[in-house]
């Protein structure tokens, strides 16, 4: 099973989402998820964050980004890859 998580965040965001998307970085690295978040530039328009986690704790990581995402309103600007 593939433990790499990949995520595509928009480079323009509001202050606001900016603050929440710190704070889903700062709380995979607090929840044990992940040491060390990768980020990488995807054109002019995203960057790519990606992270290994175990694979015991994908599907887990999954469901906390996706149910972060859907209480913080920032569809539209991050996705799961």
């Amino acid at each position: 099973m593939d433990k790499a998580i990949r995520i595509k965040i928009k480079k323009e965001l509001t202050s606001q989402q900016e603050k929440k998307v710190i704070q889903l970085k700062g709380a995979l690295i607090a929840g044990a998820y992940t040491d060390i978040i990768h980020i990488s530039d995807e054109g002019e328009e995203f960057y790519i964050n990606h992270f290994i986690t175990s694979p015991a704790k994908k599907a887990e990581v999954l469901d906390f980004i996706t149910a972060y995402l859907e209480q913080q309103s920032l569809d539209g600007a991050i996705w799961i890859l």
